[in-house]
């Protein structure tokens, strides 16, 4: 913290800049700092500046300078007035001095009140931040000065809390601010040369207002060019491309981006090094589900007495229930094999892709051969892996991951006796119930307070208290210490340290999350920026703006349909960038977790809502209440809508229950199409069914707000009726 010293030398500086904007809003002076006010005081100052251009100069100067360094509203004003009273040829200068000077006294100003502070508090922040703007912040802050993204002084204060030199600052914000400051100074002398409401329709008025208007759009264009050209300076640009895409990894976003391309009569290879479909027709949500329905039927046959009908155990044969798992994959292969993708006019390459600048993908085969491939953009579509926790021990005792999990059940006579699950997430939670019921006894180990964090506190709540009742021991808050190994014997050993706890396994599933697949794609030659996944824009371009990321690689999600999703954004932005491109939207992203009973969301749930201090009211259905739910013997869970205060305008949803993830269908298109829970209300559903929840919700919630008042009226009246 800075000392007592430091904070009495400030002192001074901070109540003379108190007291000046204190007497210019008591002076009444910001009523001159709108083009009302400017307007009405131009006449005089025009005639003073004729009579003493001097004086009148260094005064406009002087109070431009002021109203910069003191961050106060009115530096477009003022620069429309300096074209207004000077013309071009001296207000350009004036104007243009004068912001350039006043910015440098806010960002020194910035700089002595409040760096020290700002460092003491988020030291480490401000040290990520100081290397950026040592690499990159002359770049940055020229951008924002031509297409500023934030207001004027905004700039002037933030830059001050940084490293940058004040040198620096000056230079680059004056190199920065004369075009913006051209078309300002212009658009005020044509507008300041007005005799008559008629001359806003002559050729220089409307000139300089378009020009005013269009600027930003002609700024960021021309940034947006430079940008690209410095980032390109060290490659040399094929003459002619082979293609027009080249999209790396067959998984949803690669097959989908593939598709896109090859549907608008692009030219475009996919290069997939392992086998198409990726994790999710091969490791991840095709062999889950089907293991899980397998484990639902045999939970069923359990569960088949409260409905009347007598029968014994069921007997699993694991072999039949594997050799079902793979049919299932082999059933839906068709629907992404190269046959389908090449027939659709894609060009299907097998190998490992490898980036060799830009524009080439160099694409090495089984049998060690090479081909290169020049194209114009390029979409890494590369996906993700499992993440091992660095536990000790965990290699040699040995452990299977969601991706290595099939074949080694595939091998198995019978359902493994003792599984240890690591991980409580929705893969670790999924698993872990179907292994239980498919005759495992299975012990799941998170190390968080609770199961399926993400979601919401009172669905997890019913999610682990059914794991336990289909004999899956839950161990939440609990710290995996070390894996080790006597005789035959594995075990995993389980917090806390002082006295560890012994789970004894034949199989242990690391299911503690999936990190982004980018080593070896020649992404670190090209100094392409990564965190845990890709670094891209709201454009999903990466360093370079025709190489783009879709899917798990670029994040933030990990989901079959989000990644499909983004595919769409990246394959367009690829291909018809140079006209428009367009945001990825991700404001209605649902998600299930297919565990029973189920779990759907999307949107904001309980527990965000109100760690980010959003306000809502809660709408709760109970689906035990639901006559479909009852006649089918799953009459569990709830619909729990959350609603901006006084409105029907939907939030976030959460279900938990039979079908979860196909019910919450009819609220991501409420959402994603602004409807209200009125609308749902007003919409007839069919009886009995499940979907009907979603009505019985809204009905909830417009009984909560019923008018009590005019319904006491329409009471009376009734009364009043009956005579």
């Amino acid at each position: 913290m800075p000392d007592r010293t430091s904070v009495a030398r400030r002192l001074p500086l901070v109540l003379l800049l108190a007291v000046a904007i204190a007497l210019f809003y008591a002076s009444g002076a910001q009523q001159y700092l709108s083009l009302a006010g400017m307007q009405s005081v131009l006449a005089p100052l025009r005639e003073w500046q004729a009579a003493s251009p001097f004086a009148a100069a260094a005064l406009f100067f002087a109070v431009y300078v002021a109203v910069t360094a003191l961050s106060l509203p009115g530096a477009g004003v003022l620069s429309l007035a300096g074209g207004a009273i000077f013309g071009l040829a001296r207000g350009l200068p004036l104007v243009w001095l004068a912001a350039g000077t006043g910015a440098l006294l806010a960002f020194l100003v910035s700089r002595y009140l409040a760096r020290d502070l700002v460092q003491s508090r988020f030291g480490e922040q401000l040290r990520a931040i100081d290397a950026g703007i040592a690499r990159e912040g002359a770049a940055y802050l020229l951008t924002l000065r031509l297409v500023p993204l934030f207001p004027f002084f905004l700039i002037n204060l933030l830059f001050g809390l940084t490293a940058m030199p004040a040198r620096t600052f000056w230079l680059v914000s004056q190199v920065g601010m004369l075009p913006g400051s051209v078309v300002y100074v212009n658009a005020g002398r044509e507008l300041g040369g007005l005799q008559s409401l008629s001359g806003i329709v002559s050729p220089g008025v409307l000139g300089s207002l378009a020009l005013l208007g269009i600027f930003p759009l002609i700024a960021s264009r021309a940034v947006r060019a430079w940008q690209r050209r410095r980032v390109y300076a060290r490659f040399r640009r094929p003459r002619r491309f082979d293609r027009n895409l080249v999209v790396i990894g067959a998984g949803a976003a690669g097959l989908v981006s593939a598709y896109i391309a090859a549907t608008v009569r692009a030219r475009v290879t996919l290069v997939e090094a392992d086998r198409m479909g990726g994790d999710c027709l091969n490791t991840g949500c095709v062999p889950s589900k089907a293991l899980i329905h397998a484990a639902r039927l045999a939970h069923a046959v359990r569960g088949a007495a409260r409905a009347g009908i007598s029968t014994t155990a069921p007997a699993v044969d694991f072999p039949r229930v594997m050799a079902r798992v793979r049919d299932v994959i082999s059933r839906i292969e068709p629907h992404d094999s190269v046959e389908r993708y090449t027939a659709l006019g894609v060009d299907v390459v097998s190998g490992h892709a490898r980036l060799l600048d830009p524009w080439t993908v160099e694409v090495q085969d089984s049998a060690g051969g090479t081909q290169r491939l020049t194209t114009r953009s390029i979409v890494i579509a590369t996906g993700a892996e499992p993440a091992v926790p660095a536990i000790p021990g965990i290699g040699e005792s040995g452990f299977l991951t969601s991706e290595t999990l099939w074949d080694a059940l595939s091998a198995m006579d019978a359902a493994p006796a003792r599984v240890v699950v690591l991980g409580g997430g929705p893969i670790g939670v999924e698993l872990a119930q179907a292994l239980a019921r498919l005759g495992s006894a299975v012990v799941l180990v998170e190390s968080l307070p609770r199961l399926l964090s993400r979601e919401d506190a009172e669905a997890a709540g019913l999610v682990t208290a059914s794991l336990r009742a289909d004999g899956v021991e839950v161990l939440t808050g609990t710290t995996a210490l070390r894996c080790a190994q006597q005789g035959s014997e594995r075990f995993l050993e389980v917090g806390p340290a002082e006295s560890p706890r012994r789970l004894a396994y034949d199989l242990l599933l690391c299911a503690t999350g999936r990190k982004a697949r980018l080593a070896g794609y020649g992404l670190e030659e090209l100094g392409i920026p990564a965190t845990r996944t890709l670094d891209t824009n709201e454009y999903l371009e990466t360093l370079y703006p025709n190489i783009l990321a879709a899917g798990d690689v670029a994040g933030p999600f990990q989901l079959t349909h989000a990644a499909a999703h983004q595919a769409w954004y990246a394959a367009v932005n690829a291909l018809f960038g140079q006209f428009r491109r367009f945001a990825a939207d991700y404001r209605v992203i649902p998600r299930v977790t297919f565990c029973a009973p189920e779990v759907a969301s999307v949107g904001i749930s309980e527990d965000a809502a109100r760690a980010s201090g959003i306000a809502f009211d809660i709408t709760r259905y109970g689906l035990d209440d639901l006559d479909r739910a009852i006649a089918d013997d799953v009459a569990e869970g709830f619909v729990k809508v959350l609603t901006a205060p006084g409105t029907d305008r939907i939030l976030g949803v959460t279900i938990v229950g039979e079908q979860s993830g196909e019910l919450i269908a009819t609220f991501v298109f409420a959402m994603r199409w602004k409807l209200g829970l009125g609308k749902i209300l007003s919409t007839l559903h069919a009886y009995p069914t499940l979907a009907e929840s979603a009505r019985f919700t809204a009905g909830e919630w417009r009984r909560a707000r019923a008018p009590q008042r005019l319904l006491g009226w329409v009471e009376r009246y009734h009364a009043w009726r009956r005579g």
